[in-house]
């Protein structure tokens, strides 16, 4: 658990947070004397000075911080520069909010055989050490190809499958079930990320630790991990988090709710009852988690009965493998989405649903990627904007909101592994600037 502290993995309540002064002992407090009432500030009180002097613009901030391919964009984006939900609906063509069960099922079909034809190969490997490079090719490919499911069991959750509900639940549990996903446990917290993107606080993923944060609103230790960070090494600490983040990330955020905000403190996405945060389980979404366990208590009970049949090392080869790198694509995903080194977080003073939505910004992931995975990277905007849109009509949409809205409209063409590498290297914590409630990541040395 140590580990996992230090580098931003530990359960909300075990996280740092800003440092803390001990009081003196063995020393009875009296007055202080006339000359020793004047100290001399602290580093940081003069480093603070210094920023609130010479820190007085957008542009000022953008001097002392690295630059993506947005070259700035979304620190310059202000609330006058966001449209409301309304004005958006309004660009976009009426049919695109509109929902084709026969088309969605004919994706979640396609998804499935795709996935289902890519274990019927693997089926055929052998189970010895010369062809450990096409098992883990077949790993690559098919956890690739498993992420499509993913992303169509995630679109019944926003209710942008069909607009029979119960269809589309069934459809979305079997799907999110296949993949160890708890259906309904996922989509209530999948909901207070789209409520509160990039939101300091309130925030449900990826939401970054804050340099002295103050504790119940910030996610206190960043000044610890960026101290981390400068011992590691850049190359060092970018490998390690890329590690945490796309093998760890996933599971740790189901158990103890990891780089969620301070308001859900350590959630655990299968048992929704104390000693466990209870607060992002209010009303019937508890009774909604024990009914996800039901199915994932399934899952592995039919994946022990395959192990008893074909072998242990076989499944692990078959399932665990490509199950993997399908985890290891949606924590990409949602980690590219909402995160660079010029995309600010914000307090709740400056927040609002529309500018978290647009402070989601668009990726360039190829024709392949994006057959496989719905255009779930290429046109995430949109469907921040408004979930319930489905993915077959989001290039439409996407084209509208860039067309009419493009102050606000995000896009980075930075080559995916690229902008990762970028991202897992320099991301490591961020302050509050002194104006405009902006929290930026500070450069590491």
């Amino acid at each position: 658990m140590l580990t996992l502290c230090a580098f931003g993995f530990a359960p909300p309540a075990l996280r740092p947070a800003g440092r803390v002064v001990a009081p003196a002992v063995g020393r009875q407090s009296s007055a202080p004397l006339p000359w020793m009432i004047a100290t001399l500030p602290t580093p940081e009180a003069q480093e603070r000075r210094r920023e609130l002097e010479e820190v007085k613009t957008v542009e000022d901030i953008l001097a002392r911080i690295p630059l993506s391919g947005l070259e700035g964009k979304a620190m310059r984006v202000e609330k006058s520069d966001i449209p409301t939900k309304a004005q958006v609906r309004k660009a976009v063509p009426a049919h695109c909010f509109k929902r084709d069960t026969v088309k969605s099922m004919m994706y979640a079909a396609i998804s499935v055989a795709q996935s289902a034809a890519c274990v019927a190969v693997g089926a055929f490997i052998p189970m010895r050490a010369a062809f450990a490079p096409l098992w883990l090719a077949y790993a690559a490919v098919t956890g690739t190809v498993w992420t499509g499911m993913w992303v169509v069991a995630h679109e019944c959750g926003h209710k942008a499958f069909s607009d029979n509900l119960k269809l589309q639940d069934a459809v979305g549990y079997f799907l999110h079930t296949l993949l160890l996903v708890p259906y309904f446990s996922w989509q209530r917290s999948h909901a207070v990320h789209h409520a509160h993107t990039n939101h300091i606080t309130k925030g449900e993923t990826h939401v970054p630790f804050v340099v002295n944060g103050r504790e119940g609103i910030e996610n206190g230790g960043g000044e610890n991990d960026l101290e981390s960070a400068k011992k590691f090494g850049k190359g060092p600490w970018g490998a390690l988090q890329l590690m945490l983040h796309l093998v760890f990330g996933w599971p740790a955020y189901l158990l103890w709710g990891a780089t969620g905000g301070p308001k859900y403190g350590t959630s655990n996405h299968f048992v929704p009852v104390k000693p466990f945060n209870i607060n992002l389980w209010p009303g019937q979404w508890a009774m909604k988690v024990w009914r996800s366990d039901i199915g994932i208590v399934a899952m592995v009970g039919a994946l022990a009965a395959i192990a008893s049949k074909i072998g242990g090392w076989r499944l692990a080869l078959l399932y665990g493998a490509p199950y993997l790198f399908t985890n290891a694509w949606l924590v990409l995903y949602t980690w590219l989405q909402h995160t660079d080194v010029d995309i600010p977080h914000l307090t709740n003073d400056e927040f609002s649903y529309m500018r978290g939505a647009f402070l989601t910004v668009d990726r360039p992931y190829g024709p392949i990627f994006d057959w496989f995975h719905h255009k779930i990277g290429s046109t995430h905007v949109a469907h921040h904007i408004d979930c319930t849109i489905p993915h077959y009509h989001a290039q439409e949409v996407t084209e509208a909101i860039a067309k009419n809205f493009p102050k606000a409209y995000l896009y980075d063409p930075t080559p995916i592994h690229v902008a990762l590498w970028r991202v897992a290297s320099n991301c490591v914590a961020v302050k509050l600037q002194p104006f405009g409630g902006r929290y930026t990541w500070v450069p590491v040395q």
